[in-house]
């Protein structure tokens, strides 16, 4: 008898164990979205489906380690994706039309359907939380949540100079421009880097340097705006701009983050984008 039920015993604590390996594994594949093939990882279980939406050039694999690994996995199916030409999403190349941005959101929308999630909440950092910005005002009734960092809803000339100081990826820290590089190739990251400082420059054209500016209102889904005081990149102007005109909007300012707050300040970014999705 005693037997019997050390094999049990023994079979319980394998199957437990197998369970919790799949619910905490990265899973990594393809799907076809609007023609083209989209990248994504995939991890945890939970009924909350959660998309993180990377910068310029970024990827899951560079942008969100930290997120795959760590966010509560029993609450939580995390799906990180890469953006059409960037990461593995490559065919096509990366370009910047006029729309970008709202091709990406739709994309964005379109997988997390592909993948027959009925409503999720988007994380997004820097270009991608543009990109979720206009999605949750797309798609109001697929967005349950919206986190956003690092973003702006325009361009300022102010802006278009940072943006030019970081054409030059030679230029670039040796920590930053490693990954990429070893993701893309020098050649295809230098090229795209300056498609893109051009790409998002010709915003500043627009009246009021406009690239979403009118959908914020429309935004109904709870949103959290976080905005490190150090970011070089993105002035608090636009956070506080993005807080004031997203209705019951809550705007979190850490005093010693930067553009990369989430990888920098893991734990804590974390912690609290858990509890307001809980």
């Amino acid at each position: 008898m005693r037997s019997s039920n050390n094999r049990l015993w023994f079979l319980w604590q394998v199957k437990r164990l197998s369970l919790i390996i799949a619910s905490t594994s990265i899973t990594s594949s393809k799907i076809q979205v609007n023609g083209v093939h989209l990248h994504y990882q995939q991890t945890g279980e939970g009924s909350h489906a959660v998309l993180l939406l990377p910068g310029m050039l970024g990827s899951g694999q560079t942008d969100f380690g930290p997120q795959l690994k760590s966010m509560n996995k029993q609450l939580f199916t995390v799906v990180a994706w890469d953006p059409r030409g960037y990461g593995k999403s490559i065919p096509p190349s990366r370009d910047f039309p006029p729309d970008f941005f709202e091709r990406d959101a739709k994309d964005a929308v379109d997988l997390m359907q592909a993948l027959k999630f009925k409503k999720f909440s988007l994380l997004g950092w820097s270009d991608g939380g543009i990109t979720a910005l206009i999605a949750a005002a797309r798609y109001p009734n697929l967005i349950h949540k919206l986190v956003v960092w690092g973003a702006n809803a325009s361009v300022t000339q102010e802006d278009v100079r940072i943006y030019n100081g970081i054409r030059d990826v030679s230029k670039w820290s040796e920590k930053v421009k490693k990954p990429l590089e070893e993701l893309y190739g020098h050649k295809y990251f230098a090229e795209t880097c300056e498609a893109w400082v051009d790409g998002i420059s010709r915003f500043a054209e627009n009246a009021d340097g406009n690239i979403c500016q009118q959908l914020l209102p429309d935004i109904e889904c709870p949103t959290f705006i976080i905005h490190g005081e150090k970011d070089p990149l993105v002035p608090q102007a636009h956070a506080e701009y993005i807080h004031k005109h997203i209705k019951g909007s809550r705007l979190l300012l850490m005093p010693e983050g930067k553009h990369n707050l989430h990888l920098r300040f893991a734990n804590d970014f974390n912690r609290e984008v858990e509890n307001f999705l809980r």
